[in-house]
This record gives C-alpha cells, structure tokens and sequence, in this order.
C-alpha cells in the first residue's frame, strides 16, 4: 500500500514530510532526555520505540527517494537524493553500532538535505511525460 501512495506524484511529499519529521525526531531527542534526567524516575536509556522510530523513517525515506529520483527529470537530482538518503542511513546505523565517534549534530545534514531535495524536485523536475521518466532509467 506503502509503495502504491508513493508511485503516484506524492513521493516528494510523502518523502520531505518523513525526512522532517525525521529531523524533529533528532532534534527532541537531546531534550526529552534532559528532561528524562530532571525528573525523579530517570533511567539511561531511550525507549525501544523511540529508537525504532529511527528505522521507520529509513523505510519511508527509502521508498521516498526511490520514486522521486524514478520519477525526476534531472539527473543530478537523483544522485542528491540517493546520496542524502545513504549518508543519512549511515549516520543512524553509526549512531545505533556506536562505529566512529560522530557529533550529535551530523545527522541534520543529511535529513535537512532530504527535505530540501524533495521539495526542489517536487517544484522544478517532474516529467511532463512517460518518455522522459523511461530515458533516465
């Protein structure tokens, strides 16, 4: 059902709505734990669905791009898209397996990137018809 919405011409939406909130997700993170440490029953760890939200917007964010840059009329466009989904991956998988020392910081980068990309590709590069979507393929 997922992929049948982002088929049609909603994948930049669908795709700019998930890398944003994706990036509020990463942003409220640092203070909900403040506020976690602040009151009288803390505790170290986030919960397990707070963390699992981080793969849900992966999935979203995957299926986002893939139709956004199948469906773009520039080329450059697609690489950006890709790219950005990729190092955003990397960042949350770095941030989960604790690989190389990453500041906090480095996964609003990728997200605000995503954001972007698909709103510029949902206003400038939308093919007109099928022979333009079929020749980048």
């Amino acid at each position: 059902m997922v992929t049948k919405i982002l088929k049609q011409t909603h994948s930049d939406a669908i795709g700019a709505f998930a890398s944003g909130l994706c990036l509020i997700h990463c942003i409220a993170t640092p203070f909900l734990f403040i506020a976690q440490t602040c009151s009288a029953t803390c505790c170290d760890t986030a919960p397990i669905w707070w963390s699992m939200i981080d793969y849900l917007f992966i999935g979203i964010s995957f299926f986002a791009v893939y139709w956004s840059a199948k469906n773009s009329s520039k080329k450059w466009i697609n690489y950006t898209l890709w790219l950005s989904w990729l190092t955003l991956c990397l960042v949350i998988l770095n941030e989960k397996l604790e690989l190389i020392t990453l500041p906090e910081s480095s996964i609003y980068l990728p997200a605000i990137a995503l954001v972007i990309m698909h709103l510029y590709n949902r206003k400038h590069c939308k093919c007109k018809n099928d022979k333009c979507c079929a020749s980048i393929s």
